[in-house]
């Protein structure tokens, strides 16, 4: 999955809330009564107040270790394939307790051994306590070798469930679904049949799977050749989102059975499972549109499965539908049958083993072109109305599909490929297999209205999602703690196929870019290890971060001897760099704000095997660059000659930060003699190095200035970029601290620096794609800030714009500041807002929200973000990115921040918690924060909610950055004070 671009483990405790019970078990003095059992009554049974308890289950098999998670990583490094029903979890473990049954005088050795039974009755009483609704059996401890009944617990009918894990037992095993859905998009409802062939690899009288918020009215079973459906009795665990079907006989180990559920529910209201859309046709008239998202644990919303990864099964599915309607799945369509008056159902080949998060539905009223390859035919589908934007991507799908089965000597398995832009939609794309659905904003390209910025978008989310079929798809991590293989790869090779096919998008600076973002999230001591232990939905949610996406290892070394401390170890490695003549000394460090600068020293612990790379003054065209493993926490690197300078992380294809210390003032002088002897994304390294350097307090903020001082002389887009981010993170803080007078400094030191290079930038979308992204950067950044005549300009195209009632064309690299700067007044907003809502161009909306939420005025902001979760007028999917924008404003930060507290609720049950969206939300809106008053009411606000929420590592992070910003502002307001 492709998280939306936001212009964005350590376990959450499982704690558990103090309980009430209805009867508290007697203590018995153990160290009087030594053969007592300390629960003397026969039953006892109690209730934890909290009705929402994440429960770790019970049982010998917990999460994996961080060896079993290296183990599981390197099988999928390799490639194996996951039906593996032994790799699986054994069924639930019990407590056994035995006893002599003898009572001797009191002695030492007796007093010793009642000791330890003190101890243990303790632990037992305390387990007692932390433990979710249960019911315990007395058995005296004069019965030898007796073993205790497992501890469940109750359904919602009040019996015992059988299973007390999140995750599912593995007794049984899906084969095969039967699935038969019948969506109505008049009531929003729908019904649904399923048949499930399981397999038995255990003898069991249950089989458990999960099902959530579905109205079961009927189960029964059918054995393996018979005819008879045997009706069974089911329970619910909503808790855990899981069913156990009870069988009225013994399941017997190597026989298939078939289950059959009869259910219904309504069309979700939310972004995940089978949910509903609503979108205006090309006359303005509201139609339905109900599609799935699955990843990562809402298939168990649309039907009852076996909703874990590792779960693998082949599925034939029927729809029935309106016959105006289409439906499509992740198979070709078989056959259409009439059912009744209007209504008809579509049959669809039985499709390849895959996991159910990979399932997927559509049932609208769509329109396709299509192209076939390699016996595979591509087709892209929209609504209607956007059928004229959708060649581009199909062009790209094809090239790409090429690409990737050339690439990997793998033949794209399925028949068809089909692409869905879907109206409203959370993330940036779902990887469903044969069946991709996209935001529309990420598929659909208009010639008139699309930026480059806006092609590299669409190229960069499909070449991600084609790669998906293949890893992710075909290969798939057998539990959520190794999803950086899924997704890490698939980002690696959206990247690698973007360089291959389409070089002239310059896809590498934006990995750049992709690369210090992910670094900033892993250097906060709330970052996580790649591979990390999850279990809850939201812990699994939660894993759908940048470090899954982004922390890779590059070269060719060795891979098993690099993976445990790159995968297992969360952060990345500081590698200082001291050069005496010919020596080079290198040593390493574990890369980390903390709190006390006085007290910084890095976890001993943390060793990396680095792959360092680095280039001299003595480069030639045979040369350049050389390699050097660092696995120890130092080493010498001993030059053939002396050189004037030597710089590490050749094109930053390595996860680490450098820093030079007396060398850095010889790297500033070669900037500025020469800047062109480093490459580009070298020059970008060392602009983002120094600065972080700066903010860690290992550098200087005034040789961080001295560095970009020859930016006036830079004309690649890579560096100008990471300099402005820099800088524009340093205009925030001041602006927002209320330090405006030093803030209006900083910019005015910027347009210094960059103020002719605006001046030289056209107003047109004229040159090569390199220049012409540059040109939007250089000009939204300089409308936004009002430098130089940047906004004049804007303003009279969009006068001249509103002046044809948004019938002349703009230019599209440079539309976003015009929208911006026409935004500004109270009439060119309102223009821009009934525009907004005309526009069939989805480029352009995009456009326009962001204009529409840079305004200064703060009742249209309110409006903005409320009418957003609305969903009216600005679709619900624009949501975060509006956040983000308004909380950049220096009257929006606090507006932002006010509206996630006052709409929480709202928010988490649209999105989810976990949820990439939610993390977005947390993250923009009080990343401005710098005062240890936001910091306590940031903090008491999330403590005032759920323990699911106060815990979501998303709130950590944001709790880190504020105290961080708040560090940074003491270290370096008196030195900027000074510089500016």
């Amino acid at each position: 999955m492709e998280p939306f671009p936001g212009d964005q483990i350590q376990l959450p405790r499982n704690m558990i809330e103090n309980s009430m019970f209805e009867e508290e078990p007697d203590v018995v003095d153990l160290a009087k009564e030594p053969c007592l059992h300390p629960l003397e009554p026969d039953e006892v049974e109690y209730e934890p107040r909290s009705s929402r308890l994440l429960v770790r289950g019970l049982g010998e098999h917990e999460m994996d270790d961080d060896e079993e998670d290296y183990e599981s990583s390197a099988k999928l490094l390799g490639m194996s394939f996951m039906n593996r029903s032994s790799s699986l979890r054994n069924n639930m473990s019990v407590y056994r307790q035995s006893s002599n049954g003898s009572c001797s005088l009191p002695s030492t050795r007796t007093m010793v051994v009642c000791t330890v039974i003190l101890v243990i009755a303790i632990a037992l009483i305390m387990v007692i306590y932390l433990l979710p609704k249960c019911t315990f059996t007395k058995e005296g401890c004069h019965k030898k070798n007796h073993t205790m009944e497992l501890i469940y617990p109750l359904a919602t009918n009040g019996k015992l469930f059988p299973w007390a894990k999140i995750r599912l037992p593995s007794d049984v095993v899906p084969m095969h679904y039967d699935l038969v859905l019948q969506p109505n998009l008049t009531t929003l409802k729908f019904s649904g049949s399923v048949k499930i062939v399981v397999n038995i690899i255990q003898v069991t009288w249950k089989i458990v799977l999960h099902s959530s918020g579905l109205n079961i009215t009927k189960a029964t079973i059918t054995s393996a050749g018979g005819h008879q459906e045997k009706p069974v009795e089911f329970l619910e665990y909503p808790l855990h989102d899981q069913i156990a079907v009870m069988a009225p006989e013994a399941l017997l180990v190597g026989q298939n059975y078939t289950v059959n559920i009869e259910y219904s529910s309504n069309l979700s209201d939310t972004y995940y499972g089978f949910y509903k859309i609503s979108y205006k046709d090309e006359i303005s008239k509201q139609r339905w549109f109900a599609a799935t998202q699955f990843e990562p644990v809402a298939a168990r919303s649309a039907f009852p499965c076996f909703d874990e990864p590792a779960f693998k099964a082949t599925f034939l599915i029927k729809i029935k539908r309106d016959e105006k309607l289409s439906t499509l799945s992740n198979m070709p369509k078989k056959a259409t049958t009439p059912v009744t008056n209007g209504i008809v159902q579509d049959e669809f080949f039985v499709s390849l083993k895959m996991s159910t998060y990979l399932v997927a539905f559509v049932v609208a009223d769509l329109k396709n072109i299509s192209r076939e390859t390699n016996a595979s035919l591509v087709s892209v589908y929209a609504v209607p109305q956007h059928l004229n934007q959708v060649e581009y991507a199909l062009n790209t799908s094809v090239k790409l599909l090429e690409f990737y089965q050339n690439f990997f000597l793998i033949n794209y398995p399925l028949e068809k490929l089909d692409l869905v832009a879907i109206p409203d939609f959370q993330s940036g794309a779902m990887e469903n297999w044969g069946l991709i659905t996209f935001r529309e904003s990420t598929l659909l390209f208009d010639s008139n209205t699309s930026s480059v910025r806006d092609k590299k978008l669409i190229t960069a989310v499909i070449a991600h999602e084609l790669a998906h079929q293949w890893f992710g798809n075909l290969v798939t991590m057998e539990w959520w703690n190794d999803l950086w293989l899924n997704e890490g790869f698939a980002t690696f090779m959206e990247y690698f196929a973007m360089e291959e096919i389409f070089p002239e998008l310059h896809s590498d600076e934006d990995f750049l870019n992709l690369i210090f973002k992910a670094m900033m999230k892993d250097s906060l001591n709330s970052s996580h290890p790649v591979s990390s232990a999850v279990q809850s939905s939201e812990q699994i949610e939660e894993m759908f971060d940048a470090l899954s996406y982004i922390k890779i290892t590059n070269g060719t070394l060795d891979v098993k001897k690099l993976m445990k401390t790159w995968i297992l170890q969360k952060g990345f490695p500081l590698v200082t760099v001291v050069r005496k003549g010919r020596i080079i000394s290198v040593k390493q460090e574990k890369y980390l704000y903390r709190l006390e600068p006085e007290n910084w020293t890095s976890d001993a612990s943390y060793l990396w095997h680095i792959p360092l790379t680095y280039m001299t003054s003595s480069c030639n065209f045979t040369h350049c660059t050389n390699a050097y493993l660092l696995d120890q926490k130092s080493a010498v690197i001993e030059l053939p000659e002396e050189v004037e300078w030597i710089k590490f992380n050749v094109d930053m294809n390595g996860y680490y930060i450098v820093h030079y210390g007396e060398d850095w003032k010889t790297l500033i002088d070669l900037l500025k003699k020469n800047h062109t002897a480093l490459s580009p994304k070298d020059r970008a390294n060392l602009i983002n190095n120094i600065f972080n350097l700066a903010g860690l307090g290992k550098e200087s903020l005034e040789k961080a200035f001295e560095l970009i001082d020859y930016l006036n002389k830079e004309s690649s887009t890579a560096p100008l970029t990471q300099a402005l981010f820099q800088l524009s993170l340093i205009y925030n803080l001041l602006e927002k601290k209320g330090e405006q007078q030093l803030a209006a400094r900083l910019m005015h030191r910027i347009e210094r620096l960059l103020g002719d290079k605006i001046d030289q930038q056209s107003w047109t979308d004229d040159g090569a794609l390199s220049e012409r992204e540059l040109r939007s950067t250089l000009l939204a950044f300089a409308c936004t800030h009002d430098i130089r005549n940047c906004r004049t300009t804007a303003t009279e195209m969009f006068e001249k714009w509103v002046n044809s009632n948004g019938t002349m064309s703009l230019p599209s690299d440079v539309m976003k500041a015009i929208f911006t700067a026409g935004a500004k007044s109270s009439g060119g907003w309102d223009f821009l807002l009934k525009m907004y809502s005309s526009s069939v161009s989805e480029a352009e909306k995009s456009k326009m929200i962001e204009a529409l939420a840079s305004t200064e005025d703060v009742r249209k902001l309110i409006w903005l973000m409320q009418n957003s979760l609305e969903g009216e007028v600005i679709r619900t999917q624009e949501l975060s990115h509006i956040i983000a924008i308004v909380s950049q404003s220096l009257p929006g930060h606090l507006l932002a921040w006010d509206f996630v507290k006052e709409n929480w609720e709202k928010l988490t049950r649209k999105f989810h918690l976990g949820s990439y969206t939610i993390q977005n939300i947390i993250s923009w809106s009080t990343s401005q924060f710098a005062t240890k008053a936001h910091l306590i009411e940031v903090k008491s606000f999330f403590e005032s909610k759920s323990e699911q929420s106060s815990q979501l590592r998303s709130v950590k992070e944001a709790i880190d950055t504020i105290q961080l910003n708040i560090q940074w502002m003491d270290r370096n307001l008196a030195m900027l004070q000074e510089l500016l």
